[in-house]
């Protein structure tokens, strides 16, 4: 078996069964991630020796019959904003190169006791984004690729999660969304992208950016492998108050499933993003049942990014009045920590008010459907060397990004085919709060029966 590019489960069947050793898993990936993951921008740190060390002791479980579940002897990499005990975390920041924390964070330990090997620490925008980064070159590490072209960028901020998973360098990653931080790589970097439903996943011992909006998810070459990595990190944390004791089991749905389309769900999209888009949608029509809605006016960015930039502002107050945003790399990032802090309270207060309003409107629109489907982004990947926010700040439409993180709501990006320059497009399915077997059901459905998934890129295809 050639462990590159094969699905979770098939990989995990393999381990199993012994056809491939968690020890020589761990060695060509550690071995990948070191000769392509600078290249691409991915990497920060390469966690070779606690890698070897889980490889082996995996190995010796399994042989005696010990298995510990689907993920076990399974390399992984996790954005760098999660905590390692004695390795550095360095949340994409100068500043914070050197920081090192005396315990894991909870999905990291969770991922221990399921056997998983921690292989590397991958690349993020610096401070998850939350300074107001407009370009790709937003973290100490350099702007990250999309394995898909060295000149353009693989998404933020869970930029090496994405580019990692997608240029074969881990089997699966984790990374984290405020708003678009795992749908945007998984878009950039045709892989499957899951934003469990806030509160599904514990965030104790990763960096707080939004506290009422970060959430945990996995990024996999197949929306089925996101399911398996999302029952491993899922439960209930009493270090994280936040999270919810409802347990998680991943279940697919197979039949009745309904889907619905927002009105005017392509709108401003550019030609090669709707076109891969109406192509999807003729084989969710296969299996689906298919309807449009309507989502009432409301203002959903102003809303979401109101909570943002005033939660962002006081999670790194300190950070801000010691002068530290002097230290970042992108220019914008220096300055940005400043406009955050001029949020008014009573604006913040009435926004959390009106998220309360926000997500009923999700529940009702959404009642009765298994997911919404929607372009996971409305352009094509941007260049690595440009500025990907051309709007003026703030004003930008995206209500699916903006509804979905502001009532905590599952997605899943899956890839749907490429543009007129060969980069990948995705789509995404949104549900209920708690739906994640849903939408998981109608990707994996839609998997089944394309291949873009199986497609990947030349440059790093064994």
């Amino acid at each position: 078996m050639n462990p590159v590019y094969t699905p979770l489960r098939e990989l995990s069947r393999g381990v199993r069964s012994g056809e491939v050793s968690p020890v020589e898993l761990a060695e060509t990936f550690l071995e990948r991630l070191e000769t392509h993951g600078p290249s691409l921008n991915a990497l920060v740190t390469l966690t070779r020796e606690r890698a070897m060390k889980q490889a082996k002791r995996a190995e010796e479980e399994i042989k005696e019959g010990k298995i510990r579940g689907p993920l076990h002897g399974i390399p992984w990499g996790g954005k760098d904003l999660l905590a390692t005990a004695g390795i550095p975390t360095t949340w994409g920041a100068a500043p914070f190169r050197d920081q090192v924390f005396e315990s894991d964070a909870t999905v990291v330990a969770k991922l221990d006791d399921a056997g998983a090997v921690l292989s590397a620490k991958l690349a993020m925008i610096e401070l998850a984004g939350g300074m107001g980064y407009r370009q790709p070159n937003a973290s100490f590490t350099g702007p990250c690729a999309t394995p898909w072209s060295p000149g353009h960028w693989s998404g933020g901020s869970s930029s090496g999660s994405g580019a990692a998973v997608g240029a074969g360098l881990v089997p699966f990653a984790v990374g984290s969304e405020t708003w678009g931080s795992i749908l945007s790589p998984a878009n950039n970097c045709g892989v499957a992208g899951l934003r469990p439903t806030y509160g599904r996943v514990s965030r104790r011992g990763a960096m707080a950016l939004s506290w009422t909006l970060d959430k945990l998810g996995p990024l996999c070459l197949t929306a089925d492998g996101c399911g398996m990595v999302l029952e491993a990190i899922a439960g209930h944390d009493p270090g994280d108050r936040s999270t919810s004791k409802r347990l998680y089991r991943y279940v697919l749905k197979r039949d009745g499933l309904r889907v619905a389309v927002p009105k005017g769900a392509t709108e401003g999209v550019v030609e090669p993003v709707k076109r891969n888009f109406d192509n999807a949608m003729r084989v969710v029509e296969g299996f689906a049942d298919v309807e449009e809605i309507e989502w009432p006016e409301f203002p959903y960015e102003a809303v979401t990014r109101t909570i943002l930039n005033a939660e962002a502002a006081a999670a790194f107050d300190e950070f801000t009045e010691r002068g530290l945003a002097r230290g970042l790399t992108a220019p914008e990032c220096r300055y940005g920590p400043y406009a955050r802090t001029a949020v008014l309270a009573v604006d913040y207060l009435k926004a959390l008010r009106l998220r309360e309003r926000m997500a009923r409107i999700a529940e009702d629109v959404m009642a009765g459907y298994d997911a919404v489907a929607a372009p996971s982004r409305a352009t094509t990947v941007p260049r690595i060397d440009e500025e990907f926010r051309k709007s003026t700040p703030g004003t930008a439409r995206d209500t699916m990004g903006a509804l979905g993180n502001g009532a905590g709501l599952p997605a899943v990006s899956v890839p749907n085919g490429f543009d007129d320059e060969g980069l990948p497009t995705g789509i995404q399915f949104m549900g209920r709060a708690y739906g994640e077997n849903r939408v998981l059901s109608v990707a994996v459905e839609y998997q089944c029966r394309t291949g873009w998934h199986r497609v990947h890129p030349e440059r790093f295809t064994p």
